[in-house]
Parts: C-alpha cells; structure tokens; sequence
C-alpha cells in the first residue's frame, strides 16, 4: 500500500507557541513521507490553524493534506473564563486550570483515532503529542496505535523541565543554587530560574499533581521528537536520551516564518536598516507574548538613548496592560521617540516586525532577547550573539544554556520584578 494510506494524528498543546511548531512538523512530514496527517485540538485553536494555513504563502502552489479536527471543549466547565482556549491573554493564577482541562479531550481523542482507523481498517501510525500529555500514551495503545511525544524547545529545556518537576531540587537544600539530576555536576541552577509555580510546588500541590504523573506517563511512549539539532545541542541531546531512557530523534530546527503575521511596513523597517554601518543595530525583541513592566521599560529607554547605538526596538504595551492595545507614549521618556527618530538612533516598531529578516540583515550586530526558543534558534541560524532576559516558562534555561554551554550570550537580567538603571544599560 502507498504511502498515501497512512495516517499520523498530532495534538498539541493549546498555546499558540505550541501549535505553529506542531504545523511546521505537520507540513515537514506530509512533504517527506506523503502521510496523510490530521491535527485536533479545541475549536477556537482549530479556526486559528485554518486561518494560519490560509494566510501563509496564498500564491503558493504547494499543497498539504492536513485534516484539521475540533475536539469538543467548554472552558467554563474547568473554572476558565468563555472561550479560553489557549494560553493567550491568560492571568497566571488561572494558567494551573488551562493545564488541567487540557486532559478533557481523552474521549474525544479514542473516538477520533477509532474513526480514523475504522475509514482506513488500521489505525494510524502514531498520534505525537504534546510533552504535557503524558495521558495520550494509553490512549494511543487502546486505539492500537503508538504515542510519540513532541518537545517543542530544545533539548536543554526539555531535560531541565523534566527532572525541575520530577526531582523537586529546590525543596532538598537551603541554598539558592543546587545541581539537577540529568545535568553535569557542573552545572548549577538558580532558584531564580524557576517560574514561581514550580519554585512553590511541593509535589502535593495542583502543578506537580499534573506536571509529575503526565511526565511521568510520557516516558511510556514510543519515543520522543525535539526542535533541535545535533549539531546545536549535541551535550543536551545525551544527557536528555540518557535520562529519560527514550530514543529522542532532533528534527529541528523548525522556523516556521511563512506561518505567522506579517508586518504591515517590512519594506520601512529594512530601509532603516540600510542606513547603518554593518553590525552596528541592536534588535530588541521580547516575543508576542511577552513584556516587561513600566518602569523597566523607562529605564531601558533612557539607557539605549544614553549609549548613542543604535536600536530596533520591536515594542508592545508594558506588563498589566493589553499586548495587542495601541501603544501610548506616556510609556516612554518624554520626546523619546522624536529625538531617537531624528538622529535615527532608533526605531520602534509596534506590536510585530519580521524577525528573522531583521537578523539576517548585514547591520543587525546583537539581539536582546526574551530567549523564547523561536527566537534561539533564529539569533544562533545568524551567528548573533544574545543579550538575554529571560521572562517567563523556559526562557531561563535556554538563556542559562547559551551563555554556560554555547558561549554566545551574556544574561542583563532575569524577569518583570528585577530592578534595572539606565546608566547600567548605557554601560
């Protein structure tokens, strides 16, 4: 039989930085196998692919069989707010509940895999999912098919997510700074790299009563895939498969541009650039889903004026207000933005700009970077090194990872709480 009659099921986690790398993986093996591949997950995320796909690369003559399926799921019947599903614009205090409802599609999964399998008189391959579904693994078996597992980070991340959760190193010392099982006893982790939650967990409580077993349950599945190299992580990569006991397979790096927005003026933004010396800018970037507060913000730009180089700042509302709200300029320093526009020291670009086109350009210099793994992977494919500030999730431990292990980076600081000065930043 051609390949043509196989099947493959995915189900990601419902996050927008989840399922754009679950699309990319989806395109990658449609295009190299000719599988047929059919994604599912929560209707809101569903019409969010659909419209993904049809805005990527319209002229294109390329076509994917990618079947896209909605699971039934009402978030109000997990203590979220109507029509919460996904992580966008979520508050944290209610981030423990997303995680948890995200185990409600177990039903609607068997089903789906049933009807796949009664259409085709076989089941499908394999059903990859999300590293936090380590549930899926028993589903795949009843529905006789096989689990294998997606890591849509590094394997750096993956490996210091696993045994953070699994290990708890932060409840077994007095000290701020400890080693993690799976890692080199040279490596050392700071409290301060832990998302409060985990620093908080106990193993009694509702994060590590979800974390721990669904970790735990993924170490049952075929084996894992991660959007990563060898040739980037060849160190985290073996001490990943030498702990978790899985073939781990790197089909990375997955940069999936042609799937997100674009910007309304690419054509501004790149002239810019041509009026500066080669690696003369810094990118400023902290990711679409991530800022810093007011008063960080403030200090920043009085800072970056102050140090005369010059800037592209792709720059959203400052934490506690809307991401995607028009900017105001009370945020900034009093004629901030005319002075630095004048001189052309400077420019701000609101809300979204094309990365990877910004970096790859001749005088683009560095990047201070929130260190989201897109944005790795992005800044390491252009050779730039990485001034990081590492906000949220796992962007502390992909920052601690190019600056101990790759060498390609320096850490700012850490964090919407930290404290920065302006005449530090000029410095």
């Amino acid at each position: 039989m051609g390949s043509e009659n196989e099947h493959i099921g995915m189900l990601p986690l419902m996050a927008h930085g989840h399922l754009i790398p679950f699309l990319a993986l989806a395109k990658q093996i449609h295009r190299s196998t000719g599988f047929k591949i059919t994604i599912a997950n929560t209707p809101l995320n569903i019409q969010y692919l659909q419209n993904t796909i049809s805005s990527a690369n319209p002229n294109s003559p390329e076509k994917f069989n990618i079947n896209l399926v909605e699971l039934p799921f009402c978030s109000s019947d997990h203590g979220l707010p109507p029509n919460t599903e996904n992580t966008e614009n979520l508050s944290l205090d209610l981030i423990i509940n997303f995680f948890t409802s995200s185990q409600s599609p177990k039903t609607p999964l068997y089903n789906l895999l049933m009807d796949i399998k009664e259409k085709a008189g076989k089941p499908p391959i394999c059903i990859i999912t999300d590293t936090f579904f380590g549930w899926a693994v028993d589903v795949a078996k009843s529905a006789g098919s096989t689990n294998v597992t997606f890591a849509t980070g590094g394997a750096y991340v993956t490996l210091a997510y696993t045994s953070m959760w699994l290990n708890l190193p932060q409840k077994k010392t007095n000290s701020d700074e400890f080693t993690l099982p799976g890692f080199p006893e040279r490596c050392h982790f700071h409290i301060t790299q832990l998302h409060k939650y985990l620093r908080m967990a106990g193993g009694s409580d509702d994060w590590s009563k979800f974390m721990q077993p669904n970790i735990t349950q993924s170490f049952e599945s075929y084996g894992m895939l991660c959007n990563t190299a060898e040739d980037i992580e060849p160190g985290a990569l073996q001490w990943l498969r030498n702990y978790i006991k899985l073939p781990v397979w790197a089909i990375g790096p997955l940069l999936p541009q042609s799937y997100l927005k674009k910007s309304k003026n690419p054509e501004k933004i790149i002239e810019w650039l041509d009026l500066h010396d080669p690696a003369s800018v810094l990118h400023i970037s902290f990711g679409s889903q991530n800022t810093i507060s007011s008063s960080q913000m403030m200090e920043l730009d009085i800072g970056l004026e102050a140090s005369a180089k010059s800037f592209l700042w792709v720059i959203t509302p400052p934490v506690g207000f809307d991401l995607r709200a028009e900017f105001r300029s009370e945020w900034l320093p009093e004629g901030f933005e005319e002075r630095i526009k004048e001189i052309k020291q400077g420019l701000l670009v609101r809300n979204w700009a094309p990365q990877l086109e910004i970096l790859s350009h001749k005088s683009t210099g560095a990047f201070l970077s929130h260190c989201g793994w897109n944005s790795v992977l992005e800044s390491l494919s252009q050779g730039l090194p990485t001034i990081g500030w590492p906000i949220a999730a796992e962007q502390t431990y992909n920052s601690k990872m190019l600056v101990e292990e790759m060498g390609v980076a320096v850490e700012m600081t850490r964090g919407v709480q930290s404290t920065i000065v302006g005449h530090e930043v000029k410095n």
